[in-house]
């Protein structure tokens, strides 16, 4: 499983136009499974988003979690995130979990999210979705489980 995460000071999703919802402070976090990734694969990585300390203390250092700050989370799935460039110019989908199970492992990832008791707001499944956001510094990571 692979995730990109976006520290943001608001972020939502609009499908077909309309609201769909939205975040204020926290995290934006984009979710890709591939073939082979289990549950467990879903938990550490939830464990590892809902604990990174990238968040600034009092000086201004990396040290607060979206946890720690009372921060909100947006989960969006993006199979996108498995797509291979290395090779010509078109990319290859073959990493992609299929279906049923990338649903499963998205839907897993947002339950282990919410259980450590952050507002979480989510995207829709293989809808086409429009992601706004107000980028915070810009701070980005990709993590992978």
């Amino acid at each position: 499983m692979k995730a990109l995460i976006q520290r943001v000071k608001s972020a939502s999703v609009r499908i077909e136009g309309e609201l769909f919802s939205k975040i204020e402070k926290g995290l934006l976090v984009f979710v890709g499974v591939e073939k082979g990734d289990e549950k467990i694969n879903a938990e550490k990585l939830a464990d590892k988003v809902v604990n990174l300390r990238i968040f600034e203390d009092e000086n201004g250092k990396m040290n607060l979690s979206v946890k720690d700050v009372g921060g909100e989370m947006l989960i969006v799935s993006q199979f996108t995130l498995c797509g291979d460039c290395k090779k010509g110019t078109r990319p290859s989908f073959d990493k992609s979990a299929p279906l049923d199970l990338a649903v499963d492992l998205y839907e897993h990832f947002i339950t282990k999210v919410k259980e450590h008791e952050i507002k979480t707001a989510t995207g829709k499944f293989r809808a086409m979705m429009d992601v706004e956001l107000v980028n915070d510094g810009p701070v980005t990571f990709l993590l992978e489980k």
